[in-house]
């Protein structure tokens, strides 16, 4: 397999074996404490994707024994490592938004008001884990407990940025529940409200 059939994914687990050896069960708490929200796919292809890498000479698979219990150790490889700085090196892909919640707003005027306050809701309930998750993570590193303080530069780096718009998400869903909490119905424009939200922001 060369660098081509490489995914972000790919890229995603190779970032973590560049820290330290993890077996699959760490690095499935690894994307539960980080990845999951920068990178939710990573969590689908857990299993598969340490295998390809080893195909590929990225990674090397160790099995190691724990009593009776066995575990598959993943490490990086130099030709892994030196893979992992050359997509560094380039330049990202744009970024995307994958949202049902919005998706869900989108086409609001089809469902109830209900509906559309539901969504709303997920918006609001999703930033506010988030804001939760990140700042409970924070706190680790700022008491001088978080792992691997060698990364707390880059680690502030993410995690400032997720709070931030996660702030950002949760300001809009209060503002977003009241005003649709006082339309009669989702189905009827009003050109001059909506005129107005959007001369909000532009």
């Amino acid at each position: 397999m060369s660098s081509r059939s490489l995914t972000t994914t790919s890229y995603a687990i190779l970032g973590l074996l560049s820290i330290q050896p993890w077996s699959t069960y760490e690095l499935a708490q690894l994307m539960q404490r980080s990845l999951r929200f920068i990178w939710p796919r990573a969590e689908s292809n857990l299993y598969a994707e340490p295998k390809r890498l080893v195909e590929a000479g990225m990674a090397t698979a160790e099995v190691v024994w724990n009593g009776d219990r066995k575990r598959t150790v993943y490490s990086i490889t130099s030709e892994g490592a030196t893979e992992l700085r050359r997509w560094l090196g380039e330049e990202p892909a744009s970024q995307r938004l994958e949202s049902e919640a919005a998706l869900r707003l989108l086409y609001g005027n089809v469902g109830s008001k209900e509906d559309l306050l539901g969504a709303i809701a997920r918006v609001a309930a999703d930033a506010e884990q988030s804001i939760t998750h990140f700042c409970a993570l924070g706190d680790e590193y700022t008491r001088g407990e978080g792992p691997f303080p060698e990364r707390i530069h880059v680690n502030a780096l993410v995690l400032t940025l997720m709070v931030e718009q996660a702030r950002a998400a949760a300001r809009w869903a209060e503002w977003a529940a009241d005003e649709v909490g006082r339309w009669a119905d989702t189905t009827t424009p009003d050109v001059e409200w909506a005129t107005r939200a959007m001369q909000r922001v532009i």
